[in-house]
């Protein structure tokens, strides 16, 4: 069961994502219905590590096997999305795959309710699109050595 609470404010989400850089480009991901991207992760589910959540996220939804290397942010998002209000909490992890990758522009991923489109972006035009949260548009471009506390709120 996913980390989720649903109160009649809101939904209250635990999520990890992993920043994916090969050849200073990096992997990102939106339902293909959404006008934004996204750096790929997904739920933790109740008793689950969170590193343990993202590395089986990865794999279900692009069938790659990735491993962490560190933690890079802790967020505390605020916003928006389809009409309901969220608070998420969001760790933010370096990965790396696990074999070498057969990397493609875009593809589709394996996700189960919608439909979603995995793409490499160069690093240097992440100012051409629309990235969520919004810091990481700069952020992505030179990644701490330490990890950080982000609070972001869109509402």
């Amino acid at each position: 069961m996913d980390a989720v609470i649903k109160t009649g404010n809101g939904k209250f989400n635990f999520r990890v994502a992993g920043v994916l850089i090969v050849d200073n480009q990096v992997l990102l991901h939106k339902a293909e219905t959404d006008s934004f991207w996204a750096l790929p992760g997904g739920r933790v589910q109740i008793s689950e590590r969170s590193e343990d959540a993202l590395i089986r996220e990865i794999q279900e939804e692009t069938g790659m096997r990735v491993k962490t290397e560190g933690l890079l942010w802790t967020v505390e998002n605020f916003f928006h999305y389809e009409g309901e209000a969220f608070h998420e909490i969001g760790f933010y992890y370096r990965m790396c795959p696990e074999l070498p990758l057969e990397k493609q522009k875009s593809f589709y991923g394996l996700e189960t309710d919608r439909q979603l489109v995995f793409r490499w972006f160069p690093l240097d035009q992440l100012d051409d699109i629309e990235v969520r949260p919004s810091f990481l548009k700069e952020r992505l471009k030179g990644l701490p050595e330490h990890a950080t506390h982000i609070v972001v709120d869109t509402r």
